[in-house]
């Protein structure tokens, strides 16, 4: 019976991919209960298991006392010493107490004992899984769907993606297939829980860094992203060498790799601007496709305040303001813009051959995307 129990261990830990000092730990514990409950024992105990000969050992562990108060627990120095004339006062000693045919019950014991362990252990492994699979795009299929989620089979776990997760319009039944981003993964007592989005800006980045290899080898780098899911997006991008394009890169020849991100995202509008460590270049970049005349640089409010032509206005805004406000989450900066006329009346801006001068700055910068 003993042989057949290390086997089923093995099989076990083959099967679950799970580390077997983990199962033999579990069933040590198994056995050490089963003894004390099936012999009504105290005795602290030590298991021996040999997986080899399919052997089976417990081992009785008693203090050398001077008086023995607990016979469970205590042996005298006398009796210690007729064992073996080395032993000490405070040493261990140990005796096999292992009953005859106690593999049979420790199996049974054990099987309760051991199943929790593996699926704790089971579960550990998915966790671990999963936790590297954290701020990465996953494919899953719709399982099921309630008031709150759509729970999507992910291989060994299912992925809960809220439904103010799902970028608007975005309609999915049972069994269609779904990229989604992983956002958390949590190791809970009913097991990994994993949540996912399709409105994460980190949806956006992971989609290009698949599509331009370019990014993925680091040649060209995502600084920033801003996101409205299912509406419109900006990133930000830069490439340490001034041969590269970076901008170009992510668009493709003839715009196919920003094509296939937009496809992905079920045509959401996607700028793609050039990075600058000057706050003047970057956010004009950023409020593509507007123009910009100036822009007025408050480093203490971490505040600027942008100039346009009049007839750019609306467009530099944005509908519901969203151009403006998805350029303000990109560059980090408190954009205020107004228009030419509004700036003369105001006084913060003359129009003078100061204007020649800041599109010059600008024009190594000219490479906005606009996927309309």
């Amino acid at each position: 019976m003993n042989s057949d129990l290390f086997e089923a261990m093995e099989v076990l830990a083959d099967e679950k991919g799970i580390d077997r000092e983990v199962l033999y730990e579990a069933l040590d514990a198994a056995i050490v209960s089963a003894y004390k409950k099936n012999f009504n024992s105290k005795t602290n105990v030590r298991v021996e298991l040999d997986s080899e000969d399919g052997l089976m050992k417990v081992f009785a562990r008693l203090q050398v006392v001077e008086e023995v108060e607990d016979e469970d627990l205590e042996i005298s120095l006398e009796e210690a010493k007729e064992i073996d004339p080395s032993y000490e006062l405070g040493d261990i000693v140990e005796r096999e107490v292992t009953p005859r045919n106690f593999g049979r019950i420790a199996a049974q014991a054990a099987k309760q004992v051991v199943t929790q362990r593996v699926r704790e252990a089971e579960r550990g492994v998915i966790y671990n899984d999963f936790v590297d699979r954290l701020d990465d795009i996953m494919i899953g299929t719709v399982q099921r769907k309630d008031q709150r989620f759509l729970y999507i089979h992910l291989g060994k776990v299912e992925g809960k993606l809220p439904f103010n997760e799902v970028m608007p319009g975005e309609v999915y039944n049972v069994h269609d297939r779904i990229k989604v981003y992983v956002t958390k993964v949590e190791n809970t007592s009913k097991g990994p829980q994993v949540f996912v989005s399709r409105t994460h800006p980190g949806l956006l980045k992971r989609l290009f860094e698949i599509e331009v290899p370019e990014i993925y080898e680091g040649i060209v780098e995502i600084k920033s992203v801003a996101r409205e899911a299912g509406d419109r997006s900006k990133i930000s991008v830069h490439a340490d060498d001034p041969e590269i394009d970076p901008v170009g890169s992510c668009v493709g020849q003839r715009g196919q790799r920003v094509q296939t991100v937009v496809d992905e995202l079920n045509g959401e509008k996607i700028d793609i601007v050039h990075y600058s460590e000057d706050p003047v270049v970057y956010i004009s970049n950023a409020l593509s496709p507007s123009k910009v005349t100036e822009v007025l640089v408050d480093e203490e409010e971490h505040a600027t305040t942008v100039i346009v032509p009049d007839n750019q206005l609306s467009l530099a805004i944005g509908k519901k303001g969203q151009n403006a406000r998805l350029a303000a989450k990109l560059t980090g900066w408190k954009i205020d813009i107004k228009s030419e006329s509004e700036a003369e009346e105001s006084g913060v801006y003359n129009q003078t051959g100061e204007q020649d001068e800041f599109e010059e700055v600008l024009e190594d910068f000219d490479g906005e995307v606009d996927n309309d």
